[in-house]
């Protein structure tokens, strides 16, 4: 069994749970989702005991999950509880399902695969919800796996090129940057960035301001990305990957941003500047992934300018396989050019 069992994925938004089952897939183990009689999330194993047949095609009927194929019912907790062509439930030995742990946290079910998971709540979304910010949602289906997810999100040297213009633009300005290690992950903050030629600093801040840029990994499968201006803007965007295969990750996504007075108009503009930036990164993994097959991703070069792509690998090596992740309290400067 692997380690990054032990942590918490989403499996589906809150919301999307109501009255029929839901489907999920979770790092290769099919679970199905409802709500039981008390209206609280249930993930079970997504498979009758009786033929296989997936129970997220059948319904749920006053709170009991029904398989499609013969009837077969089973409660929150996984227990059989009718058989519809037997007038009563014969003794039947393993006649449970597996169930999952499951909490509901930020609009998110949310379920962990080992029965003792290793923290006790999901990591949240930074600033969601709160007094004098915006926030919205998004959802996206990559074809890569959580670590080039991760990768992904908090790499800045790709921005320029990738993003060209909406995001970041090439300038061959020196940036200084600092990685630190964290007891949880680590992180790199950056220093005098260049902001010409780019939609997103137009709209946040204009460049005599002064920006404080963070990027964060909090293992094994968050990012959180965060530039605070001085003119009291704030924008921040945090992403669970949530695996569903080695290759296939689904990325819950929430930007919240703090723009005093005009933030609902200004997200009118944001949102969809944000889901092309994010289309653009779904791109370029989607070809990167179809490029690679099935070539073995230890052996690709990294260098200084991969900031916390080093951190990243060694935090998830060190889950997967139940071993001392890296020390904390551990600082690096490295100068790149943007």
């Amino acid at each position: 069994m692997s380690g990054l069992e032990k942590y918490w994925y989403i499996a589906c938004r809150a919301d999307d749970l109501r009255q029929r089952p839901r489907a999920s897939r979770i790092l290769g183990r099919r679970l199905v989702l409802f709500r039981d009689t008390g209206g609280r999330a249930v993930a079970l194993e997504d498979r009758c005991l009786h033929r296989g047949a997936p129970l997220s095609q059948g319904r749920v009927c006053a709170g009991e999950l029904e398989c499609p194929y013969h009837g077969w019912r089973y409660d929150g907790d996984g227990a059989l509880r009718a058989i519809p062509a037997l007038a009563e439930l014969p003794p039947l030995d393993r006649a449970h399902l597996a169930r999952f742990p499951c909490v509901e946290q930020d609009g998110y079910v949310w379920v962990c695969l080992d029965p003792d998971p290793a923290r006790v709540a999901p990591t949240p979304f930074a600033n969601l919800d709160q007094p004098g910010w915006t926030s919205f949602r998004m959802y996206t289906r990559f074809e890569a796996s959580v670590t080039a997810c991760l990768e992904n999100f908090l790499d800045c040297p790709h921005a320029t090129w990738v993003h060209r213009h909406w995001f970041r633009t090439p300038t061959g300005k020196p940036v200084r940057a600092v990685v630190r290690t964290r007891d949880d992950g680590a992180e790199a903050e950056y220093f005098e960035e260049p902001r010409e030629k780019s939609a997103v600093w137009w709209l946040l801040s204009p460049s005599r301001s002064e920006m404080k840029h963070t990027d964060r990994f909090i293992a094994p499968n968050t990012s959180k990305v965060d530039y605070a201006f001085s003119n009291r803007r704030h924008y921040t965007i945090t992403s669970s990957c949530t695996p569903v295969t080695d290759t296939l990750t689904d990325v819950y996504t929430v930007i919240s941003f703090r723009f005093p007075v005009f933030g609902p108009l200004v997200r009118l503009f944001f949102t969809p500047l944000s889901r092309r930036i994010i289309q653009q990164d779904v791109d370029i993994l989607d070809a990167t992934q179809a490029n690679n097959g099935a070539h073995d991703r230890q052996a690709m070069l990294v260098t200084p300018a991969d900031l916390l792509v080093p951190h990243i690998l060694a935090w998830r090596r060190a889950l997967e396989d139940i071993t001392a992740p890296p020390p904390a309290g551990r600082e690096t400067e490295v100068e790149l050019r943007l």
